[in-house]
């Protein structure tokens, strides 16, 4: 049974009771839009009933799911019936696919070819020599001496897991990596060198090992083992490893990327429906309080102002603004007009259901409501391609600009050195705002090598997976949405792709920091007010959630493990 009920009585949004199993915690959202159905999404996510044609490119034995090529079109379609992803045969990866001709080659040359009857050229790759190491190095260097990297964000995911494993750094990968090396035991089998059988998580970070060391003929075996371990319906460990292994088995095949476009988790099925997103920021109250701060923080900003204007790089479906302008409606000095500008790429602003301009009607609705004088601006572009004069920044107004879990989708300087996340920074640092609101999540994926990646994502995700535990049922056909369509995506990304194609690329705390100090920006502490509210919100949550101040941040998180920072900066 869904626990997303119908807006009789609340709103499409959220309601006093939604997603807890404590009584009488006051809600966030009370405004009421369009109705919907409790069940959100009835379609099955499994199938095992899809014909298969025959496929062309190389596959791992038990795939969960397989490049499919008939003629022109190329279809991601699930081969048994624990597959965690299912994609649309219409999806963008399809078509990105079918126009694509580059073919995969041994590493001494790389084939290219525009069309069928062009010539290929064949880059030879022996005569190039570089030494990967000491640019390694020099990368590490420059990174600590910007960004202020302390030994512990280069911690060893074996020690950071509680794993019995002594971290050398100046030994080789096999070494360190993992008590149980695939290639001194028997990648055929589940069992250690010790007798014991190997874990699941055992195996995920064997399997990561020798895809760091190249080994991917071990990979695959163990990935065949690890499908026969792992399922999306069991407890938090074994749904996190079933995504897991599909975000090493993406790797291999390189297949990350379509997979990570296919899968969409910020679009609502129907105008009467929540996107993924949308009920993964409801149900974990780490996402919620990191929008509940973002919005006191604006709010303060906004006393004693006539006219406020904000400007959001990712406004996703406008649910934080809804709690806003409510708030805003009964505080006492509340501005006299509130404009709100939105970016989104074009094809996100015309969508007709949950696009930006369907949820720029909404707000100017309410706004009504709330009689306050509203202006909502839609902005159509890529967030990297937007320039300081189509913000139309207004004279007379206060201006606020608003990053919620944005930052990390824009590339940095370890992906070009255009180094637009920096460069977006700069450009809001020159447009003088009253107030700059940061919330991001707490981890380090971005410039960690891929074995440590790995681990920080394992952390990460086990907690956000328990806590899913403890908000929604195990049979919660929304819980399994939002493992699919959001965390599944993300995991899938960050493990199996590399370069421009690694969006998700989250950092830690101390490096938004730095980022944002290098910028020109100042911290701007918290009203005393704030905590206070969120810790008397988070008494009617599962114990398990924590709550931390630190100087010029809140950080929100699950047990001993910090998921989300949220910052304020003038």
């Amino acid at each position: 049974m869904s626990l997303i009920r119908a807006a009789t009585e609340s709103t499409a949004y959220g309601g006093s009771n939604l997603y807890t199993r404590k009584p009488s915690r006051s809600g966030l959202y009370h405004y009421e839009l369009d109705p919907y159905s409790p069940d959100i999404y009835p379609q099955p996510y499994m199938s095992s009933s899809s014909p298969l044609s025959n496929s062309t490119e190389p596959s791992i034995p038990g795939s969960l799911y397989d490049l499919q090529v008939s003629s022109n079109l190329y279809q991601l379609m699930a081969n048994s019936s624990n597959s965690p992803i299912i994609l649309d045969s219409n999806s963008s990866f399809n078509n990105s696919l079918s126009s694509s001709n580059i073919s995969h080659q041994s590493p001494q040359s790389v084939s290219i070819s525009d069309n069928q009857n062009s010539p290929s050229f064949d880059v030879q790759m022996d005569n190039l020599e570089f030494d990967e190491d000491e640019i390694q190095l020099k990368l590490q260097e420059l990174e600590h001496a910007l960004l202020g990297d302390s030994d512990a964000d280069l911690m060893d995911p074996y020690q950071e897991l509680g794993l019995d494993q002594e971290p050398v750094w100046e030994t080789s990968n096999k070494e360190i990596i993992s008590p149980t090396s695939p290639k001194e035991c028997s990648s055929e089998s589940s069992v250690s060198c010790n007798g014991e059988a190997r874990t699941p998580r055992q195996l995920l970070f064997d399997c990561a090992a020798a895809i760091s060391e190249g080994s991917m003929e071990v990979a695959k075996n163990i990935i065949s083992e690890l499908r026969k371990q792992v399922s999306i319906q069991g407890d938090p460990p074994q749904r996190l490893s079933a995504y897991l292994t599909e975000g090493l088995a993406a790797r291999i095949e390189f297949s990350g990327n379509g997979i990570y476009k296919a899968l969409k988790c910020k679009e609502p099925p129907s105008s009467y429906q929540l996107s993924a997103m949308q009920i993964l920021f409801e149900v974990c109250p780490c996402f919620r309080f990191g929008f509940m701060a973002a919005n006191y923080a604006i709010i303060e900003a906004c006393r004693g102002e006539q006219k406020v204007h904000i400007i959001d790089f990712d406004i996703n479906q406008g649910t934080q603004y809804i709690n806003l302008i409510q708030a805003l409606a009964s505080h006492p000095n509340k501005p006299r007009k509130l404009r709100i500008t939105g970016v989104d790429d074009p094809e996100s602003v015309q969508r007709q259901i949950g696009g930006l301009r369907i949820i720029g009607q909404r707000l100017e609705k309410l706004a009504e409501d709330c009689k306050i004088e509203f202006e909502f601006h839609a902005l159509a572009g890529q967030v990297g391609e937007i320039g300081p004069e189509m913000l139309e920044c207004r004279r007379g107004e206060a201006l606020v600009v608003n990053f919620a879990f944005q930052l990390h989708h824009m590339p940095d300087e370890s992906v070009s050195t255009v180094n637009e996340r920096d460069r977006l920074l700069r450009m809001v640092k020159g447009l003088r705002p009253k107030l700059v609101t940061v919330v991001e999540q707490d981890v380090n994926a971005n410039t960690a090598p891929f074995y440590t990646r790995f681990g920080e994502v394992y952390n990460y995700y086990s907690a956000i997976f328990e806590s899913l535990d403890a908000t929604l049922p195990r049979e919660s056909a929304d819980r399994m949405n939002v493992e699919k369509q959001c965390l599944a995506r993300e995991i899938v990304n960050i493990v199996a792709c590399e370069g421009p194609d690694r969006i998700e690329r989250y950092e830690a705390a101390g490096k938004w920091k730095a980022r944002m100090m290098m910028a020109g920006f100042v911290s701007s502490p918290f009203n005393s007010n704030v905590s206070g509210s969120i810790k008397a919100l988070l008494k009617s949550y599962c114990d398990r959630y924590r709550f931390e101040e630190e100087p010029g941040s809140l950080h929100f998180g699950w047990e001993n493990k910090i998921l989300v920072v949220a910052s304020a900066w003038k």
